[in-house]
C-alpha cells in the first residue's frame, strides 16, 4: 500500500496553503502545468527520506451551499477509505464549529492515523487558544500557521513516523497495469474484452479496497494483473461525490501499478483530464501507453490517425514520446497489440545502459551541440552515468551543472530516447558538479 495523505477540513481554514507549503518543497515534482485544471489539489512530497502523496481534498468541493456540508462529510468518507494518513485542519481564529465537530465524528469512527492540526496559530495568545481542540476528542494537535511554515516540521515529523518505508517494499514479480480514463471510456470493456467471461477477479490483495477490480491474464505466454480503474460502485455508494472519487481510486492505482493504460475516447478528443492522468503517470515514474478506443465510432479518411495523433502529441509536448493505438474494445481492433507494447513498456523500464556505451554515445552528442554558453562561460559535460535506481534516472556532470536549463535537457532527453529504445518510459536527468 502506498502513502497517501489526504489533507481534510471545511472551506476557508487554510487546507490549500498548507498542500502549497509541502507540495512546493518538490517543486521538481508538483509542475504546475497549464491547462491541467485539478493538478494543483495532488502532489507529491518526502520528509525525513519518505515520500509519499498528498491530496487537498478542498479542491473538489462543487456543490453549492444548501449541499456544501453534506458533500464535506461525503469528501471525508471517501478520504477515510482511500487515505492511508489524513490530517484535519481545523481554524484557531473560529474556534471549534458544528462542521468541525460533524467531522470529527466520523473520523473517531476510522483506525487509521489522524493529525489535528489547528491553522492560523502564530503567537503565543493563540498557542493557548488551541488548546480548545482537545474538545473534538482526536488526542494530541499540533498548531501551525501554513501561512510561514512555523510548526509544520513537528506535524510531519510525526506523519513521516507513521508512513511505510517506501523504498524497501519489494517489488512484486507480476507485472500491474493500470486502466486509466475518465467514465465511461470503455475501461470495463477492455478487460472483459482481453479476458473473455472468465473474468478472475481478485479481490483480496492488501491495499485493494471494497470496489478496485484486479483481474490476473494469463494468456498467449503473458502474466500479469490489470488493474481496473473503474471500480465496482454499490448501488447506493452511485451518488457520491464521483469526481473526487475517482480522483482518490486513480492516484491509487496508478501509484501501485508499473504501467498506465490510459484510454482516451475518440469521439470526445483528447481532454485536460487525459493530460492529467498522463503527468500523474509521469511524476509517478511508470510506463505510457496510450489507447484511443472506440476508433470504430469514428468517420475515417486516410489522414484521420496520424492527425489525431499529431493532436494528442501536441498536447503532451514537451512530454516524452508515448506509444499510441487506435482501438476498439468492442471489435477487440488492436488491443492486443496495445497489450503487447505494454508488456515492452515494462521491460524498457528496467532498461540499464552500461556506462561505456552511455558516454560513448552522448559525450559525441554533447561534442557537435554543447549547451549554449551562459555570460561568457563555456559549460562542459564530460561523465555520465546511470543512477541505481528502479526507472531511469542519470546523472551528467559538468563543470557549471547550474547554468543548464530545461530546453537543453530536454534536447538531452529526446537524444537519448532516439539512441537507447526507452519509448514510453519516463527518464529523469540530473545534472551535477564533477
Amino acid at each position: 500500500m502506498g502513502n497517501l495523505v489526504a489533507i481534510i477540513g471545511r472551506p476557508n481554514v487554510g487546507k490549500s496553503t498548507f498542500f502549497n507549503r509541502l507540495a512546493q518543497r518538490r517543486q521538481a515534482i508538483v509542475d504546475s502545468v497549464s491547462g491541467v485544471t485539478r493538478d494543483r489539489h495532488y502532489g507529491k512530497t518526502d520528509w525525513n527520506g519518505k515520500e509519499f502523496s498528498i491530496i487537498d481534498t478542498g479542491g473538489y468541493i462543487t456543490g453549492s451551499d444548501d449541499v456544501f456540508e453534506e458533500e464535506i462529510r461525503r469528501q471525508v468518507k471517501i478520504a477515510m477509505d482511500e487515505a492511508s494518513i489524513l490530517i484535519f485542519v481545523v481554524d484557531v481564529e473560529t474556534g471549534i464549529t458544528d462542521l468541525d465537530n460533524d467531522i470529527a465524528t466520523i473520523l473517531r469512527r476510522t483506525d487509521k492515523p489522524v493529525f489535528v492540526a489547528v491553522n492560523k496559530v502564530d503567537n503565543a495568545m493563540r498557542q493557548q487558544e488551541a488548546s480548545e481542540f482537545y474538545a473534538l476528542g482526536l488526542g494530541e494537535y499540533y498548531t501551525i500557521s501554513s501561512i510561514n511554515g512555523s510548526g509544520t516540521g513537528e506535524l510531519l515529523d510525526a506523519v513521516a513516523a507513521e508512513l511505510e518505508e517506501t523504498d524497501n517494499i519489494p517489488e512484486e514479480e507480476i507485472p500491474r497495469f493500470a486502466i486509466a480514463g475518465r467514465p465511461n471510456v470503455g475501461k470495463s470493456s477492455l478487460i472483459n474484452a482481453l479476458v473473455g467471461e472468465e473474468r478472475n477477479i481478485v479481490t483480496d490483495i492488501a491495499g485493494t479496497t471494497r470496489d478496485s477490480i484486479d483481474t490476473r491474464f494469463t494468456k498467449f505466454g503473458h502474466d500479469f494483473i490489470l488493474v481496473d480503474t473503474a471500480g465496482l460502485r454499490k448501488k447506493s455508494k452511485v451518488h457520491e461525490d464521483l469526481e473526487f472519487y475517482s480522483v482518490m481510486r486513480t492516484i491509487r492505482a496508478i501509484e501501485h501499478c508499473d504501467v498506465v493504460i490510459l484510454m482516451v475516447d475518440a469521439t470526445e478528443g483528447f481532454e485536460a483530464q487525459d493530460i492529467n492522468v498522463l503527468h500523474l503517470a509521469e511524476r509517478n515514474k511508470k510506463g505510457i501507453v496510450i489507447l484511443v478506443n472506440k476508433w470504430d465510432l469514428v468517420e475515417k479518411d486516410t489522414m484521420t490517425t496520424k492527425r489525431f495523433e499529431e493532436h494528442i502529441l501536441k498536447r503532451i509536448a514537451p512530454t516524452w514520446d508515448v506509444p499510441i493505438f487506435f482501438t476498439s474494445a468492442t471489435t477487440k481492433q488492436r488491443i492486443f497489440k496495445a497489450l503487447e507494447e505494454a508488456v515492452n513498456v515494462y521491460e524498457r523500464r528496467k532498461t540499464r545502459i552500461p556506462t561505456h556505451k552511455l558516454n560513448d554515445v552522448m559525450l559525441e552528442i554533447f561534442k557537435e551541440n554543447p549547451p549554449p554558453a551562459i555570460k561568457g562561460k563555456y559549460i562542459k559535460i564530460k561523465y555520465c552515468t546511470q543512477l541505481p535506481t528502479r526507472t531511469p534516472q542519470f546523472a551528467f556532470f559538468a563543470n557549471l551543472p547550474q547554468y543548464v536549463k530545461d530546453p537543453y535537457k530536454r534536447y538531452v532527453e529526446t537524444q537519448m530516447r532516439k539512441r537507447f529504445d526507452l519509448r514510453g518510459v519516463p527518464i529523469q536527468i540530473f545534472m551535477r558538479k564533477k
